[in-house]
């Protein structure tokens, strides 16, 4: 019998990684002389997985999020785990944000890959298994070739491929 390769796509992401950033960007902002006398909040809420910021002003809010970005690019995460979901006033004349932490992937995305992965015409499989997708294949080859076109395409999710087999 011939072997059969797979190979998984999710969007888990690394926490410890994910906290190292936080934690990264209050050092970082500690030291930056646009934040000293200013009021700024990194807080990362893990059961909720929410990252709220809070700053002085909109400047301040988005050079803190450029940092956030910059810290999580730089421990190799996607800048698309950050969901936006509401700017609003907070006390003291600041601006607060939140971000949802995205670390699945919707049912109408996995459904929009496994029929790209359909669509390539290879000897592949693709099944949706809660929030990864399953990819089989007799060759290495074809599995190869749906990672390199799935990571090509813009996705909404951050994808992660792992479990090569």
């Amino acid at each position: 019998m011939a072997k059969e390769y797979s190979f998984d796509i999710s969007a888990k992401i690394d926490m410890q990684s994910f906290k190292n950033a936080i934690n990264l960007v209050d050092k970082e902002v500690a030291n930056r002389y646009d934040f000293k006398g200013t009021t700024y909040e990194v807080d990362y809420k893990e059961k909720d997985k929410l990252l709220v910021m809070v700053a002085s002003s909109d400047n301040k809010l988005d050079a803190l999020k450029d940092i956030v970005i910059t810290k999580l690019l730089k421990q190799n995460l996607s800048s698309k785990v950050l969901e936006e979901q509401k700017t609003e006033n907070s006390s003291g004349n600041n601006r607060k944000v939140t971000f949802k932490i995205v670390d699945y992937i919707e049912s109408k995305e996995a459904k929009k890959i496994a029929a790209e992965i359909k669509n390539l015409k290879l000897k592949v499989t693709a099944q949706i298994e809660g929030d990864s997708i399953r990819v089989k294949g007799a060759k290495l080859d074809d599995l190869q070739k749906v990672i390199a076109t799935i990571r090509s395409m813009e996705w909404e999710a951050p994808l992660v491929f792992e479990n090569m087999r």
